[in-house]
């Protein structure tokens, strides 16, 4: 019986996946669970356009990606912090506080998305890397400065 994953089934099928399963497996078990639905010529077409606005949204969501890093390139954030002799900074600058000072300057990043591979512990500039989508980097100007 050909039927339309709701769910991802172990060993069976993954969600939006169209299979031929077992009659009794379907009728008995997989039906039962909501975990499916039959194969019909509507539920087809369902099908097809779920997975087209999924398309759609995932397209606009990388051209957004995009257009952010394009931003964000031409953009310097300066974070302004303590600092001892020799430009060593009292405590670090982390990518909490590089959100937020985007944040101020009208541009909303979160935080997980700026790959630091270790907290800015120094004054001057720094090339910090962004991840903004799967396959959108972007690289932004940090520059510490003292308070």
């Amino acid at each position: 019986m050909k039927v339309i994953f709701l769910q991802d089934v172990k060993g069976q099928g993954k969600r939006g996946e169209v299979k031929e399963v077992a009659e009794g497996y379907v009728r008995n078990f997989l039906l039962p669970k909501g975990l499916v639905k039959p194969a019909s010529e509507g539920n087809m077409k369902t099908l097809q356009a779920q997975n087209a606005s999924e398309q759609r949204r995932k397209e606009k969501e990388l051209e957004d990606a995009k257009a952010l890093a394009a931003k964000l390139e031409a953009l310097e954030v300066v974070v302004k912090t303590k600092s001892g002799e020799g430009g060593r900074l009292f405590g670090s600058v982390t990518s909490k506080q590089i959100a937020e000072s985007l944040e101020k300057m009208g541009v909303r990043v979160d935080k997980r998305k700026i790959e630091l591979e270790e907290p800015i512990r120094s004054l001057g500039y720094t090339q910090v890397p962004l991840k903004l989508h799967q396959d959108v980097k972007a690289t932004l100007k940090v520059h510490t400065v003292e308070e």
